[in-house]
């Protein structure tokens, strides 16, 4: 499957490098904000949003949010 057609529900249900995956290589950045060492960026896929939490002081992903609907992203 293409993740920009993939649903909420499916890729809610992937383990979480799956999803990791899917939203760098595949989504759409929208929107990234810096606070302190996090960096948030928001990217959009098919019918939903995720959020990605990255600590940059090690360079990992510490929190994926992911939103049903693109209401998340109000700009």
């Amino acid at each position: 499957f293409t993740a920009m057609n993939i649903s909420y529900y499916d890729f809610k249900n992937l383990p979480d490098q799956s999803q990791r995956d899917i939203v760098v290589n595949q989504g759409l950045l929208m929107n990234e904000t810096v606070k302190n060492k996090l960096r948030f960026s928001l990217y959009e896929l098919s019918s939903f949003s995720v959020e990605v939490v990255y600590n940059t002081s090690d360079n990992r992903i510490t929190g994926l949010n992911v939103f049903q609907n693109k209401s998340a992203y109000s700009n």
